[in-house]
C-alpha cells in the first residue's frame, strides 16, 4: 500500500477496523487502545516534522481532534521520548538489513511505542504490547506487509529480552547509518527463525525508499 495521509487513515479505516476487531472490550482496554492510536499519531507526526513529540504538544502543533490527550497517551509519548535513543538502538540491533530511516514512518512509530512498553512499562505484558502493535499495523501500517514486519521485529525483541533481561540497559545510541551497507538492496529481510518453540516467522518487506512522504495531521 502506498503512502496516504495518516489522518485520512484514522477517519476512513478506523471505523471498519473497529467493527472487526474492537467491538467488545473492557473500558480500560478500549481506553488504552485509543490511547495507543493517539500516541502513534503523535510519534508519527514527530518523525515527519523532525520535532520532539512533547515539543509538538507544547507548541500546539499537534491538535487532538477527539478530545484531551489521555493520561495513558501522554505517559506513553513521554516514555518514548525519554528513552528513544535506547529504543532506537535496540530496534536497530535486531532489525537485520534494515536501518530505521528506511522503515515506513508509521511502522516505526508503532515499533517505538511497542518497544517502550516491552522494555520500560511494568504494567503491560510483552504479549499484549506485541498484539496491540500488530493490530495498529493492520489498521495504519505503511505497507501491506506491515503487520508481519512489526510482528517479526517485536518477536526478535521479545526473545532478546528473555535471553538478556538487561538488554534495554545495554543498548546505547547508535547512528542510523550503522547498517547503510545493508540498505542498498532493492528488498530487505527481517529474519526470525521459524521453529517449534513459537518463534515468529520470517518477515519480508519492501523498502521504504522512493515513497512519498505523508503530510502531517497535527
Amino acid at each position: 500500500m502506498g503512502w496516504a495521509l495518516f489522518g485520512l487513515l484514522l477517519h476512513t479505516r478506523l471505523p471498519r477496523f473497529g467493527r472487526q476487531h474492537w467491538f467488545i472490550m473492557g473500558s480500560k482496554q478500549k481506553e488504552r487502545r485509543d490511547g495507543r492510536i493517539m500516541a502513534v499519531q503523535i510519534l508519527y507526526t514527530s518523525e515527519v516534522q523532525g520535532k520532539k513529540p512533547l515539543d509538538l504538544l507544547e507548541e500546539g502543533l499537534c491538535l487532538i481532534e477527539d478530545g484531551p490527550l489521555s493520561d495513558f497517551s501522554l505517559s506513553a509519548v513521554r516514555g518514548v521520548q525519554a528513552n528513544q535513543e535506547k529504543i532506537d538502538s535496540c530496534l536497530q540491533s535486531i532489525s537485520e538489513n534494515w536501518t530505521l530511516s528506511r522503515m515506513p514512518m508509521v511502522d516505526l512509530a508503532v515499533l517505538r511505542l511497542a518497544a517502550y512498553e516491552m522494555m520500560f512499562s511494568e504494567d503491560v505484558p510483552v504479549s499484549v504490547a506485541i498484539n496491540e502493535a500488530v493490530e495498529l499495523a493492520k489498521a495504519f501500517g505503511g505497507e501491506d506487509e506491515s503487520p508481519r514486519f512489526v510482528n517479526g521485529v517485536l518477536g526478535r525483541l521479545a526473545r532478546k529480552l528473555e535471553e538478556e533481561p538487561d538488554f534495554a540497559v545495554q543498548c546505547t545510541a547508535q547512528p542510523p547509518a550503522a547498517a547503510d551497507a545493508a540498505s542498498s538492496s532493492d528488498s530487505a529481510t527481517v529474519s526470525c527463525a521459524n521453529g517449534a518453540d513459537g518463534e515468529a516467522p520470517s518477515v519480508v518487506a519492501e523498502p521504504a525508499s522512493g515513497e512519498e512522504a505523508p503530510q502531517s495531521v497535527c
